[in-house]
């Protein structure tokens, strides 16, 4: 069905403090018909919705399943995805406008950008916009005091999600480098860090501006799996000493 007038926004809301959500993402937020959560299977209140909560109404905040917790079954996941998707188009007929939330930003490993490529072949003419997030490597930089880039230095941002392999890669590189998604394979996180000579000014954490929170040294990994959305920094070699206060 196609409908010119709806408008799909993903908003960025950060990695979970509610005050890391920008002016604008408050102001898309509000003047949405409708703000859809991603919630996981389980049913859980996720981050997204939480930080959410803070600005918008309960009664005008949709719950929708993804199943964020699904690996192993490609054909449940994708069944899953397609239920989402089809939910999201309904909202859209019916209201016109809605907001998507996401933690970190919409245009940063979100799943904002599938559901966004499944609304264009859903409903077509629909107007997709993204409203930018501040990211779980840039508020870590800001409560350990690890500088992500100085001068020409690169950055790297790598996911943990297949394995550390690409990480170890990315370790023996020049510049600052940022994992995500590492708490599963947190030993190996370790290893490679230890191998490369990167481990002593790296530092990790989880659950950022939330009462959970976590924020250590990467020298005291000790191979127990961390939570699953779990940020690391490995700043680059620098004359001037640690990278971070950590």
């Amino acid at each position: 069905m196609s409908n010119s007038s709806s408008r799909l926004i993903g908003v960025g809301v950060g990695p979970g403090d509610p005050e890391l959500v920008t002016v604008k993402g408050v102001n898309a937020l509000r003047a949405a018909d409708v703000v859809v959560v991603p919630v996981m299977d389980t049913g859980e209140r996720g981050r997204a919705e939480a930080t959410v909560l803070h600005y918008v109404p309960a009664e005008k905040v949709v719950r929708v399943v993804f199943a964020l917790n699904e690996r192993s079954d490609r054909g449940r996941r994708e069944a899953a995805w397609d239920a989402a998707g089809a939910r999201v188009a309904q909202l859209l007929n019916e209201h016109g406008s809605v907001a998507f939330a996401t933690i970190g930003d919409p245009n940063v490993y979100s799943t904002f950008t599938y559901l966004a490529q499944t609304i264009a072949e859903l409903v077509p003419g629909t107007v997709v916009e993204t409203v930018p997030g501040i990211t779980a490597m840039q508020d870590l930089a800001a409560r350990s005091g690890a500088v992500l880039t100085e001068g020409t230095e690169p950055l790297t941002l790598v996911p943990v999600t297949a394995g550390a392999a690409v990480l170890k890669d990315a370790l023996g590189g020049p510049g600052t480098v940022v994992a995500y998604k590492f708490g599963r394979q947190a030993g190996e996180v370790a290893e490679a860090l230890r191998e490369t000579g990167r481990i002593d000014d790296a530092v990790w954490g989880s659950a950022l501006g939330l009462e959970s929170e976590s924020i250590r040294p990467a020298s005291e990994l000790d191979g127990e799996p961390l939570p699953y959305l779990s940020t690391l920094i490995a700043p680059a070699p620098r004359d001037g000493g640690r990278g971070g206060k950590l």
